[in-house]
């Protein structure tokens, strides 16, 4: 699996334009996307989700776990860790959002244009 990259998301985050969300949390589907290889540890999305407070991390991933989309398994031996994955639940997101991040793209300067007014 490759590492996540720290350019994976446009600085100027889509997230905040849309009028779809996850329950209430805008960085759900960033979380989500980052764990759509597989699972990873929590510093491993720290990378692409830098601008995301520590804090607000936590706090999606717990929401995301409570809500079934995401399982966090805790290790013991031989150095405790703990990592991240989607659930079904949760890949079964993975095509809509897809289709949600398309119609994004597509609309992008219409969006920031009704923003902006």
């Amino acid at each position: 699996m490759e590492a996540l990259r720290a350019d994976m998301f446009e600085e100027i985050c889509p997230s905040t334009l849309l009028p779809f969300r996850i329950g209430q949390d805008k960085w759900a589907g960033l979380v989500i996307r980052c764990l759509e290889d597989g699972p990873r540890r929590f510093s491993e999305l720290r990378v692409p989700l830098a601008r995301v407070s520590s804090k607000m991390l936590t706090q999606s991933l717990r929401t995301l776990e409570r809500d079934g989309f995401v399982r966090r398994t805790q290790y013991g031996e031989p150095v405790r860790r703990v990592t991240y994955e989607l659930t079904e639940l949760g890949r079964s997101l993975l095509g809509p959002m897809r289709a949600v991040c398309e119609w994004t793209e597509t609309h992008w300067d219409e969006l920031l244009d009704a923003r902006e007014s």
